[in-house]
């Protein structure tokens, strides 16, 4: 057996790693240097997270982990020095690498990605888990949801009394989760004027988790999210402890709603449009509060939050602007077209569809998207990415005319089609997947209208 590499070493080789991947214009070293370092020594990962004096916590949900944990950060980045991977390496690797480059924070704040959860559990041991949602995503390489919700269990059933689950009461698979934990902190939305008249077709959670009856939903809000029971064995929501009233959705300029936890309640102002935003804040909230945080602190840090980078994100590009919003499963992709239908359907829009690794190499979720309002006031599409005329048969069968659509498979030339297309002070819309929103941010900052998200995350 070899004799085992010093921790330093490995370190310094790690972080060496990424100072070549940034020199090389290969990325930010987001990820290179924490593989690397899982590579030398697996076990280096658990030593360098049992050095923050004030511990991890963890964020994980099919949507909306990033914009969760950079709410977070706003919320504590006053109180505590961060370990964040605010880049959004959310693999095991970006975790590693987030610890290589933090010199001298005090807590761990890591989004994580769902599948990678339970290993990162047993990695770092966090103090808190914050388990925003589960929606059908990606399913070449999660599995159904069940499977992820079982691992999850599995992971959180192996933690100690000394970690805190923060979960969202209004998903039945991620409620149930918290019931196991000896603490726990139960987030949902108490409005019904903003539910749904009824599930959306693509909902996912719909049977009981106890016993497979078919829930019955007081208010549905986002998806399978709301207040939810089962008329044969009583399964329902857990009692909320931190929630969301009096909300008001002010088009795409933003969210107002009350907070409440502890028996108080502060008013909170949301740059973000959107109820699936009003469940980032949630969980960010009920995390921080969880973390030390006071109600003064979350409040303020989530007034001067604004979008991570992709999620809603504005761009100013000479006289024009773009909204970038990503898309990547039916119940992100139909909250985006509800927003973007409430603020006013937008004439023009980018719409771009890759099919990698990391978008989910099964496209057929396209076609649970309900897009056909947010068709009915465009004037002209743009089709891109590596599936562009899957997309514009989508678009065909959803009722716009063909002469609407346009086919450019190339996302820099898609991208300047649009802006063509978009008068002088007008905002073009692009919802790209998650390989093509990357890709798009690269062309932009390129062209110096904004930093590469990795920096802008430093």
């Amino acid at each position: 057996m070899s004799p085992r590499i010093p921790l330093g070493l490995e370190v310094a080789a790690a972080r060496a790693a990424a100072g070549l991947s940034r020199l090389a214009r290969r990325g930010g070293g987001t990820t290179i240097p924490g593989k690397l370092l899982w590579k030398l020594d697996p076990g280096a990962i658990d030593h360098l997270a049992a050095r923050l004096p004030r511990g991890a916590a963890l964020i994980s949900a099919t949507n909306g982990k990033t914009t969760t944990a950079a709410m977070v950060a706003a919320i504590l980045g006053g109180r505590y020095r961060l370990a964040h991977n605010s880049s959004g390496a959310n693999l095991v690797s970006g975790v590693a690498s987030t610890l290589l480059a933090a010199r001298g924070a005090e807590l761990g704040l890591f989004e994580v990605d769902e599948g990678a959860l339970p290993e990162v559990v047993r990695r770092v041991r966090p103090r808190a888990i914050c388990l925003g949602n589960l929606f059908r995503d990606q399913l070449d390489r999660y599995g159904e949801l069940e499977r992820v919700a079982d691992r999850w269990r599995a992971a959180v059933t192996a933690v100690g009394p000394e970690t805190t689950l923060v979960v969202n009461a209004d998903d039945p698979q991620v409620g149930d989760v918290g019931r196991i934990a000896v603490q726990a902190v139960a987030f949902g939305l108490d409005d019904i004027r903003h539910a749904q008249p009824a599930l959306q077709h693509a909902a996912d959670s719909k049977w009981c988790v106890a016993c497979g009856t078919p829930y019955r939903y007081a208010a549905a809000y986002v998806g399978h999210l709301g207040d939810y029971r089962c008329p044969s064995c009583g399964h329902a929501r857990p009692p909320l402890d931190v929630a969301a009233r009096e909300i008001e959705l002010d088009g795409l300029e933003g969210t107002r709603f009350a907070l409440v936890a502890g028996g108080e309640t502060r008013r909170i102002e949301l740059r973000l449009p959107g109820l699936y935003n009003v469940y980032n804040a949630l969980a960010a909230s009920a995390l921080a509060l969880t973390l030390g945080a006071t109600l003064a602190d979350v409040q303020e840090g989530l007034g001067r939050f604004t979008a991570a980078f992709g999620r809603f994100e504005r761009i100013a590009i000479g006289d024009r602007r773009l909204l970038v919003l990503l898309i990547k499963n039916p119940a992100g992709a139909n909250e985006a077209v509800r927003t973007l239908v409430a603020g006013g359907a937008p004439r023009v829009a980018v719409i771009a569809l890759n099919d990698a690794i990391a978008d989910g190499q099964d496209v057929s979720w396209i076609w649970d998207v309900d897009f056909e309002p947010l068709l009915a006031g465009l004037e002209h599409v743009v089709a891109t990415g590596s599936r562009a005329a899957e997309l514009a048969l989508r678009f065909k069968y959803g009722g716009l005319d063909e002469g609407a659509v346009e086919v450019v498979p190339g996302l820099e030339r898609a991208l300047d089609r649009g802006l063509e297309l978009t008068p002088s002070q007008g905002e073009l819309v692009v919802l790209p997947t998650y390989t093509a929103m990357l890709a798009l941010r690269k062309i932009v900052a390129e062209r110096g209208f904004v930093r590469q998200y990795w920096e802008r995350a430093a």
